[in-house]
């Protein structure tokens, strides 16, 4: 039993550093520590973001904050475009469809006068009155369930604003554009950060899996990614043919490589707590992890690293399992 255990602090250990990293700290003296009740809990919550990840390669949500309006003008512009001017139904906050110019012009007023006054338009360097956001899954999944994972998810993260969402089914990806006003009814204003667009990734996906469906919101470091996405000035002056400059698709530098190497050696601390366990969903999903280090090493040409001693170790746990 006390094996056991000790495999599952090191579970909690690193798990913890590989898919949560920095938002689990507490400041306190002395520092809180699990339960054994507790540990056991949090390393099977661990155990299943490590089966999500290198054995069913659940399918990764994307949220991401296209833009925002600074004046009515470029908000009612954008409530034009996501609608198709008014072809396709707004749902707003409340859960009202709308639908044709008439009422697009309605949502409009509505937001102008709705709080603090929006002018028409706004000069550069003001304060965004909205912000834009899209919801999207890969191509295959079910429109209507995104749609109601998108609903759920604005329901509890955007709660207190105005917004509105219009789903869109006829690209490859089905995804939800939600615009939200960034006053909230009582006053305060909506600034995401970097950890609150990783906690909006964390709800859609768990919106989605109440729906039915298999969603990861898996940061990049722990898929041992370095991806480097365009930004909507990148995107729209390439389509217009104005961008002079292609940024590589993966980040290179020495910050990137680094953090590959650290999300290699969490996976690698993993494995080996994995390949020890006497359980034989352990030692499958031990295997599981040795292939996945294997693969994402060669893939980011960090080959050198899967013939590191951990990774021979996690290895041994396909042929502990072979010969049962």
């Amino acid at each position: 039993m006390a094996h056991g255990v000790n495999i599952d602090g090191v579970l909690v250990t690193w798990g913890d550093r590989l898919f949560y990293p920095g938002n689990r700290m507490v400041r306190s003296s002395p520092a809180p520590k699990l339960s054994g009740a507790g540990v056991r809990e949090r390393a099977a919550a661990i155990r299943g973001r490590i089966a999500a990840t290198v054995v069913r390669r659940a399918p990764q949500v994307m949220v991401k904050v296209t833009g925002g309006g600074r004046g009515m003008g470029a908000i009612a512009a954008h409530f034009r475009y996501i609608s198709k001017n008014g072809r396709i139904e707004i749902e707003d906050d409340r859960g009202e469809a709308l639908q044709g110019r008439g009422a697009v012009r309605d949502l409009a007023e509505d937001w102008r006068f709705g709080g603090s006054l929006i002018p028409e338009d706004a000069d550069v360097g003001s304060r965004r009155e909205a912000l834009n956001i899209m919801l999207s899954m890969p191509r295959g999944t079910d429109a209507l369930v995104v749609q109601r994972a998108a609903r759920a998810f604005a329901q509890a993260e955007l709660g207190g604003h105005k917004y509105v969402m219009v789903l869109h089914d006829h690209q490859a990806n089905p995804h939800v554009h939600i615009s939200v006003r960034a006053e909230a009814r009582n006053g305060k204003r909506l600034n995401p950060r970097k950890a609150d667009l990783q906690r909006w990734r964390e709800t859609f996906a768990q919106r989605l899996r109440e729906q039915g469906v298999d969603a990861e919101a898996t940061r990049q470091f722990a898929r041992v990614r370095s991806r480097n996405y365009d930004a909507l000035w990148q995107r729209k002056a390439r389509e217009e043919g104005r961008l002079r400059f292609e940024q590589p698709s993966t980040r290179t530098g020495v910050g990137a490589q680094a953090s590959r190497a650290q999300a290699i050696e969490a996976w690698m601390q993993l494995g080996r707590a994995l390949a020890s366990s006497g359980d034989s969903a352990d030692l499958r999903l031990a295997s599981a992890v040795a292939r996945f280090v294997r693969e994402e090493s060669e893939a980011n040409g960090q080959v050198e690293l899967q013939h590191g001693v951990g990774a021979v170790q996690v290895d041994r746990a396909s042929e502990k399992e072979r010969s049962r």
